[in-house]
């Protein structure tokens, strides 16, 4: 016997015996999931899958290495290719099913940079550039809907509450979204359904904030909620129903249809000072990037909670702020 409508929880899933399709309840209505995961099984994956890179970061130096890994095994990553910029401390980074972005970043010592690099994810090579910031700047971070790359603050050093946007399959010029509705917005934690994308937390000074926009549209973001944590520079990952953000030794979700605070999901295995998420529809994987373990990469399972499972470790080690993407996150 099914409930009625009014008496549905929010986030609740079913298998809808019609459509043979998995939805999810949100805002008075079921939605179809998006369960389907690309196959790119290769001679370097063992398993078939969708696929998680982690490009840039510093050692304390700039690196250009970019790892990839089969986000459905677990083990080691593999070397990819190289980034082709020398700004590669700080990158933002996002993905359609087709193409890994990253953009902006430094050197440090170095300026700020508007360049962009892209690889095709079910390959293996090197990134090619272009300009994919419209302003110069570090520590900024993405999302995508699978048509649009938005990327959202960032400091140039002075912090930025800019909002801008390219079509990712044409590598289109960069142009104005609007802006954050808030004032910290550096190495803020990204991930999206199809419809949201959201951004948590953030430093100078640290705060627990969520914000929240429309994808397919323009405008200023908006408020979502707040996480359990202030971890300053914040991972985040998701499927297309639930959001999942991570920093410090904690792990927070929500539900990315509704309004609301976070959810306690567990924690990391080791206290992280910054992290680099991306995601599967079914798992989160993590890379740590403070001082004590910089190659450690952990995994959860999405719709469960508990806490995370060591996956491998990166080819070298390395910090990172943002610099992770995937060709089968919820934005797609």
């Amino acid at each position: 016997m099914s409930l009625p409508p009014s008496e549905v929880p929010q986030g609740a899933i079913r298998f809808n015996t019609d459509s043979q399709r998995l939805e999810f309840y949100a805002q008075g209505e079921w939605w179809i999931m998006s369960t389907d995961t690309p196959n790119l099984a290769s001679a370097g994956d063992p398993t078939p899958g969708a696929r998680g890179l982690f490009g840039g970061g510093y050692t304390p130096s700039s690196t250009k290495v970019i790892d990839y890994v089969n986000i459905s095994s677990t083990g080691n990553a593999i070397d990819f290719g190289d980034l082709t910029d020398t700004n590669n401390m700080s990158k933002g980074s996002t993905s359609s099913r087709v193409r890994g972005v990253w953009a902006g970043g430094n050197a440090e010592p170095g300026s700020n940079t508007d360049k962009g690099e892209h690889v095709t994810i079910a390959s293996t090579g090197n990134s090619t550039q272009f300009t994919a910031l419209a302003t110069a700047r570090r520590s900024t971070t993405g999302v995508c809907n699978g048509t649009r790359a938005i990327f959202a603050g960032g400091r140039t050093p002075s912090n930025q509450a800019i909002l801008e946007y390219f079509d990712i399959a044409s590598l289109s010029t960069p142009q104005d979204f609007g802006d954050m509705s808030r004032t910290s917005n550096i190495s803020m934690g990204p991930l999206q359904s199809q419809t949201r994308g959201l951004f948590a937390g953030g430093y100078t000074p640290n705060v627990n904030s969520i914000d929240m926009i429309t994808m397919s549209t323009l405008g200023n973001s908006a408020d979502f909620g707040d996480l359990l944590i202030t971890p300053g520079q914040c991972g985040g990952a998701s499927n297309s129903v639930r959001g999942i953000f991570s920093g410090g030794t904690s792990i927070n979700y929500v539900t990315i249809a509704t309004l609301g605070d976070a959810t306690d999901f567990g924690d990391l295995t080791n206290s992280q000072t910054f992290c680099s998420d991306t995601a599967s529809p079914t798992r989160a994987v993590i890379v740590g990037g403070n001082e004590s373990d910089k190659r450690q990469v952990e995994y959860i399972q999405i719709m469960t909670t508990g806490n995370a499972v060591d996956f491998g470790d990166l080819t070298s080690g390395r910090q990172m702020r943002d610099g992770a993407c995937s060709n089968g996150h919820g934005g797609l």
